[in-house]
C-alpha cells in the first residue's frame, strides 16, 4: 500500500498542472480574441465610423417620421348591440389591413384613412357590476367556474361581451386633430336602422314604466297619508285603538322604496340610451412607448456594425477555406 501512495500524489500533481495549463490557454485565447477585435476596429475605423454615422442619421430620420399614437374610446353598447359593434370593428380592421381607403373614407367617414393603422375592441372587465343585483349572472359564473379556471371564465369572450363598457382602441401614425376620427367611427357605429327602431321602442317602454311607477308611488303616498291621518286622529281620541296592519304597511313602504330605486335606475338608463353605441370617454394622441421606440438612432448603428462584423468574418472564413482547398489541390 505504501508503494501506491506516491504514485497517486504524482497523478494528482499532473492533473493540477494540466488544469492550470488549460486555464492559462483559455485566457490566452480570450486575450487573443480581444486583441483581434480591437485590431479589426482600428484597422477599419473609417468604415466603422461611416457605418455609425449612416446608422445614426437613418435612425434619427425614422424616429422623427415613424411615430405612432394610441387612441381609445370607451363605449357602452345599448339594446343588445354588443355583437353588432364587435362585427363592425372587425370589418373596419379588415378594411385597414387590405388598404381599402375608399371604404374607410366614403362609408366610415374617416377623412384621412391612411393615418389609421389598426383598430380593435376589448371589454372593460368589471365582474362586480356584472353580478351586482343579477343573481342569474352570479349563478352562471359559479356554474361555469366549477369546471374551469375562474379567471378564464371572467375573461372568456362569451362572458366578456356582457360587460357594460368596452374599449375601442385604434393606432394612428399621426396626431388626430379635434377627435374627428373618433367621431367618424362613432357615427358609423350608430348608423343602423334596425337598432334605431329597437332604441325607439325601448325608450317608449322605459318612459311608460316610469309613468306607471310614478302613479303607483303617488297611490302609496296617498295610502301612507291616510294612515298617518288615521293614526293622528286615534292618538287624539280618549279611546285606546290597536292596529294589526304593521305587516302590510311595511310591505307598502318596501315597495315604494324599490320603486324609487327603480326610477333612479331608469333615469340613468335614459341618459345612456340616447345613442345605440354610447361614448363614455375619448382619449386621443397617446404617443406609444417601448424599448426600441424613439431609440432607432442608437439601435441601428449597433445593428449595422454587427452585420458588418458578420460579413467580414464570413469573407475571412471563405478566403481561408479557399486557400486550404487550393493547397490541397
Amino acid at each position: 500500500m505504501s508503494t501506491k501512495v506516491p504514485q497517486n500524489n504524482e497523478d494528482q500533481e499532473i492533473d493540477i498542472f494540466d488544469i492550470s495549463k488549460g486555464i492559462q490557454i483559455f485566457f490566452d485565447k480570450i486575450n487573443t480574441l480581444i486583441f483581434k477585435s480591437i485590431h479589426f476596429f482600428v484597422r477599419n475605423w473609417i468604415i466603422v465610423l461611416t457605418i455609425v454615422i449612416l446608422g445614426f442619421g437613418f435612425g434619427l430620420f425614422l424616429d422623427n417620421t415613424q411615430k405612432s399614437y394610441d387612441n381609445q374610446i370607451i363605449v357602452q353598447p345599448n339594446f343588445g348591440s354588443v355583437d353588432y359593434l364587435y362585427s363592425k370593428v372587425d370589418l373596419i380592421d379588415a378594411k385597414i389591413t387590405s388598404g381599402d381607403t375608399v371604404f374607410l373614407k366614403n362609408v366610415v367617414g374617416i377623412s384621412h384613412p391612411k393615418k389609421i393603422k389598426k383598430i380593435e375592441i376589448k371589454p372593460v372587465v368589471d365582474v362586480y357590476n356584472f353580478i351586482k343585483n343579477k343573481p342569474e349572472n352570479f349563478e352562471l359564473i359559479k356554474l361555469m367556474a366549477d369546471n374551469s379556471d375562474i379567471k378564464k371564465i371572467i375573461e372568456d369572450n362569451l362572458t366578456s361581451k356582457n360587460y357594460t363598457y368596452h374599449t375601442i382602441s385604434f393606432v394612428t401614425d399621426d396626431v388626430v386633430k379635434d377627435k374627428g376620427m373618433a367621431e367618424a367611427l362613432l357615427s358609423f357605429f350608430n348608423n343602423t336602422k334596425y337598432y334605431k327602431k329597437i332604441q325607439e321602442e325601448s325608450l317608449k317602454n322605459i318612459e311608460a314604466k316610469m309613468i306607471q311607477n310614478d302613479t303607483i308611488i303617488s297611490q302609496i303616498n296617498n295610502v301612507l297619508g291616510a294612515f298617518s291621518a288615521k293614526e293622528a286622529h286615534s292618538q287624539k281620541s280618549d279611546k285606546l285603538v290597536y292596529y294589526n296592519e304593521n305587516t302590510q304597511l311595511n310591505d307598502v313602504i318596501k315597495t315604494k322604496d324599490e320603486l324609487v330605486i327603480e326610477q333612479g335606475i331608469h333615469r340613468i338608463e335614459l341618459i345612456a340610451s340616447d345613442k345605440i353605441i354610447k361614448d363614455v370617454s375619448t382619449t386621443t394622441n397617446i404617443e406609444k412607448t417601448g424599448f426600441f421606440y424613439g431609440k432607432k438612432k442608437i439601435v441601428l448603428p449597433l445593428i449595422f456594425i454587427f452585420m458588418y462584423v458578420l460579413i467580414s468574418i464570413f469573407i475571412a472564413f471563405y478566403r481561408k477555406q479557399s486557400l486550404i482547398l487550393q493547397k490541397n489541390n
